[in-house]
């Protein structure tokens, strides 16, 4: 399965794995509308549960214009990992142009109180030639 993944970050036994596609179906690139979806597998190392609190996204588009997005947990839920443990999701990002990257970390709460800020890969989101 993890072969699947594109991309991976590990931080403080907190390890995320990142598979992003380019879904045409969803796109209008007459309109200037492209939209990828990405699959995310977060997974628990560390020895204690894990709560997710937060995520901050910084997504780029192809002409360099930063969008920073900030919320509270993942697509609703704000998961409790347990050790040895992973959570996924999938979610998705249109941009108005044809290539871009997303980037990123997640905030957890320990058991005992501690954050643990995760790195989220940088990964491309880049549409195929034919696609525009």
């Amino acid at each position: 399965m993890k072969e699947l993944f594109q991309h991976t970050a590990i931080t403080d036994g907190v390890t995320v794995r990142v598979a992003v596609n380019f879904l045409p179906e969803q796109s209008r690139i007459e309109a200037g509308k492209w939209f990828w979806v990405y699959h995310i597998r977060i997974e628990n190392h560390s020895e204690q549960p894990l709560q997710l609190l937060t995520r901050h996204w910084r997504i780029t588009d192809g002409k360099g214009e930063v969008n920073v997005v900030d919320g509270d947990g993942v697509v609703g839920e704000q998961p409790v990992i347990a050790p040895g443990g992973s959570h996924d999701y999938v979610s998705g990002c249109p941009l108005a142009t044809p290539q871009g990257s997303m980037e990123g970390h997640y905030v957890f709460q320990g058991a005992d109180g501690r954050e643990v800020k995760a790195l989220i890969p940088f990964f491309p989101l880049a549409a195929p030639a034919t696609a525009g």
